[in-house]
């Protein structure tokens, strides 16, 4: 457990996430999930929470189990064609990750959601929150679009929303 994770993410003010994602930035990241759930069968959840407390910090818990513990929480898992993807940021550490149901994890790979880690997390160094969150979401959506085309009568089987937490 390094001091300096948990001091990071003690201090993180936690009105700094609304301040960043405003409604009408949360509005305009729901929107490029809608616009691109129009592309594709699958389905996109993008949440962020701006620092880990309790249990969770102490446990020294890292970004990537913490975004399992949310994509079964949510339950993106529990889609008709197991290709439900979650777009997760903890602020705090500045880290991005991609958790992907079994269907379309294993026709993107490990290499290609990590890729789209990346780029975003790059957008974010420069302050560019939305522009990053926007950018992920359409390349989730190219993947998705890839390997599960549009069906003639869509169901959104999970909320658009964006989740804060």
């Amino acid at each position: 457990m390094g001091i300096k994770r948990i001091g990071k993410h003690l201090i993180e003010p936690r009105w700094r996430v609304r301040r960043i994602f405003t409604p009408q930035v949360l509005g305009q990241i729901e929107q490029a999930i809608k616009t691109g759930e129009a592309t594709h069968s699958g389905q996109v959840r993008f949440v962020v929470e701006g620092a880990l407390d309790g249990a969770a910090l102490f446990r020294d818990q890292p970004a990537r189990e913490r975004a399992l513990d949310i994509f079964s929480h949510l339950r993106i898992w529990d889609t008709a064609h197991n290709n439900g993807v979650l777009i997760y940021l903890l602020l705090a550490d500045r880290d991005v990750e991609i958790v992907a149901d079994r269907g379309i994890d294993a026709r993107v790979g490990a290499g290609g959601w990590e890729k789209i880690c990346r780029d975003m997390e790059a957008e974010f160094k420069t302050g560019n929150f939305r522009g990053g969150v926007i950018q992920g979401i359409a390349a989730v959506s190219r993947q998705l679009a890839a390997h599960f085309p549009p069906v003639a009568h869509p169901r959104n089987e999970l909320p658009d929303k964006p989740v804060l937490i």
